[in-house]
């Protein structure tokens, strides 16, 4: 499921872009000459409907005894892999020459849904060895063949009617618009392009480095006007008057394109070449994580400068505004004993922060036990996003081992629950609340409870469009399992430590009557729009990489640069703290003694600003008119905003919460 993607992505010193490495428990596979190398196909794609498909839901080609499921893990359930075996036959070395694979008789339906699949650009996902296959196809604006590592390849494509020479074969024009009157083509042929390696550790054999594949859409016709049924075994024999003799199929072979047409014979054709390559096994997967020609790695080092220097202005402006302030508030504080009671009280009038010293400590008037929730389900997020950031800058969580993010983001959040219960406990104690219990519980349930209920909802919708994307039943079990069985516990094993600390500490004693809140006396003062505006300075300072981020997510690139990842994220908590310590000692000046929802709000309005960045980003993903792909998108792109919301609200917080006691422990009061 994308939800899933986005929060391992989210909740999961940059690493060398030209020197990948393997870690323990991916171990390279050597083949002897002629070995045969197994080829799956994953499930079919399309950007403009995000529902993956069953490869086998169309009319190609099965193996025999039909396809068998690969082993997968849960990480991959999750995110809509469905890996079956395939009717291809590879061996090592040895090329292949317009080999015929099956021949298939459209009939009204599978007519109707290859045509349909095609109109929305459904692309083809093949792995052999582990690698996901690269599209070889030829360059608009030079006509050069090139290469394209993310996405697989498409499994037609479509011309208008109306203008033949208007060739759309990324179906844009057509998943935006309902027309009527086209022409669908498949691609019923395939150039599979596999580069080897010969290991020179004096292990004999060799190793797959490489994988390609160029499509194209070839009308068979057999030599002498012969006509296969698609059943016996002659039509493997015959020669094809289609294909050339004793050499690879190019495009200049292509006489007719296949079109897509209720009645029609689809022949089923491929070709397999070995090319040598002086590419290490070690290094395969570089050509997939520096497409270059995708996202250079200087657009990756201009959101770090960019970021560096959004912290650097306002680490000045804090230090000049802060430090310089409360220097002189509190020396003026602490030597108002020796002041008359008139030049008391025209000091005290001067400066309003210390005026509310016995209602800065107040509990929060509003929903205490939400704001409770809030903070421990945001420090369970921010830890286990940070510990998945690590691990996966590290390399110990990489495309090689697919599905890994996934499950490895759900095991660390889960054990973050630890966390949740201690802080919401402490702050439900230090607020002296009396339903712990109904606390802890709620802490538990919200955010995963959020989740669960719109991943069950999605989940079977997808189901009900036939979609690979829907998760078993029982892993959806398993699921249950953990938050019920592993995760709930956790929290409230945290809240029973938490419960057992001291209560926190404030320097300054709460008084019976809360003071009032005067009106600001200008609009920057004004704390709801504080708590809009503020978060669009954090969100400056990562929306960079926010952007490869949600294009890896929503538009099948690979992402694995996550040094950047973890120090933007590192930057968008430093920038997070130090706006929000800045406003909250702009309300505290305002008498404004309410800073604790304000804190929290202010810091997590980057979620908002997250969000309304998605609404901007779908116009790239060219989607559907389809109601579903809109829910799936802005269903889970809700649940990512929230997650940040959370993240950054916690991290505001919390440093408010110190900034809040430091300096009212500074001063003397009477």
């Amino acid at each position: 499921m994308r939800f899933f993607s986005a929060t391992a992505l989210w909740v999961s010193a940059a690493l060398p872009l030209s020197n990948a490495f393997y870690v323990p428990g991916v171990h390279p596979e050597t083949f002897q000459r002629n070995d045969e190398i197994p080829m799956k196909v994953n499930s079919m794609t399309s950007l403009h409907t995000q529902l993956p498909r069953d490869y086998y839901r169309l009319p190609f080609c099965r193996p025999d005894g039909g396809p068998k499921m690969a082993s997968e893990n849960l990480g991959e359930f999750l995110t809509g892999n469905k890996i079956q075996s395939s009717p291809y036959v590879i061996n090592m070395l040895r090329d292949t020459y317009c080999q015929i694979l099956c021949q298939v008789r459209l009939d009204g339906d599978d007519a109707k849904q290859l045509r349909l699949h095609t109109k929305y650009g459904y692309h083809n996902n093949w792995i052999i060895d582990n690698i996901p296959s690269a599209t070889q196809g030829l360059s608009r604006a030079t006509g050069e063949k090139q290469l394209h590592y993310a996405g697989g390849f498409p499994i037609g494509s479509v011309r208008i009617n109306h203008d033949s020479s208007t060739h759309a074969p990324d179906s844009k024009l057509l998943a935006k618009k309902k027309f009527h009157s086209f022409d669908a083509y498949v691609y019923n042929h395939v150039n599979i392009i596999l580069d080897y390696h010969q290991p020179e550790d004096g292990v004999e054999g060799y190793r797959v480095v490489a994988f390609a594949v160029e499509p194209m859409s070839i009308r068979h016709r057999y030599l002498n006007g012969f006509e296969w049924d698609g059943v016996s075994s002659d039509g493997f024999t015959k020669p094809l008057d289609s294909c050339p003799t004793g050499r690879h199929v190019t495009r200049g072979d292509i006489q007719e394109n296949q079109i897509i047409e209720d009645g029609e014979q689809i022949l089923y054709t491929y070709d397999v070449m070995w090319v040598e390559s002086p590419v290490r096994w070690a290094s395969r997967w570089d050509v997939y994580l520096t497409e270059d020609h995708m996202v250079p790695a200087q657009v990756h080092w201009y959101s770090i400068t960019n970021s560096i220097l959004v912290v650097v202005f306002l680490s000045l402006l804090v230090i000049s505004i802060l430090v310089r302030s409360l220097k002189r508030d509190i020396a003026g504080y602490n030597n108002t004993a020796q002041l008359s009671d008139e030049e008391l009280e025209e000091q005290i009038e001067e400066s309003g922060w210390k005026l509310i010293h016995a209602d800065v400590f107040r509990p929060p008037q509003n929903h205490p036990m939400l704001f409770c929730a809030f903070v421990g389900s945001g420090c369970q997020i921010c830890i286990a996003s940070f510990v998945a950031i690590s691990f996966s800058a590290v390399g110990f969580l990489n495309p090689a081992r697919r599905g890994s993010l996934m499950t490895s983001i759900l095991v660390f959040y889960m054990l973050c629950g630890v966390f949740a219960g201690y802080m919401s406990s402490r702050f439900y104690k230090c607020f002296r609340g009396r339903q712990w219990q109904l606390c802890t519980l709620f802490t538990a349930v919200m955010f995963p409870g959020l989740c669960f209920c719109i991943f069950i909802f999605f989940n079977t919708v997808l189901a009900f469009f036939h979609s690979s994307g829907s998760v078993p039943f029982l892993d959806v079990l398993l699921l249950v399992f953990m938050w019920c069985g592993i995760s709930i516990p956790l929290v409230f094993l945290g809240a029973f430590f938490g419960y057992k600390q001291q209560v926190f500490t404030f320097p300054t004693v709460t008084s019976t009557i809360a003071r009032a809140i005067p009106e600001p006396n200008s609009m920057l003062l004004n704390p709801k729009l504080a708590m809009v505006a503020v978060g669009m300075v954090p969100f400056a300072a990562a929306y960079v990489e926010l952007f490869f981020i949600m294009s890896s997510l929503w538009m099948d690139q690979f992402y694995y640069v996550f040094g950047f990842t973890l120090v933007v994220f590192l930057i968008l908590l430093i920038t997070t703290s130090e706006v929000t310590v800045l406003m909250c000692y702009q309300q505290l000046c305002a008498e404004n003694h309410r800073w604790w929802w304000f804190s929290f709000i202010t810091a997590g309005s980057t979620g908002l600003y997250t969000f309304l960045y998605s609404i901007v980003f779908f116009q790239q993903l060219n989607a559907s008119n389809m109601i579903i792909t809109h829910l799936l998108y802005f269903g889970y792109m809700f649940l990512l905003s929230f997650a940040t919301f959370l993240t950054t609200g916690v991290c505001g917080f919390l440093t408010c919460f110190v900034f809040t006691r430091r300096i009212f422990g500074s001063i003397k009061v009477d």
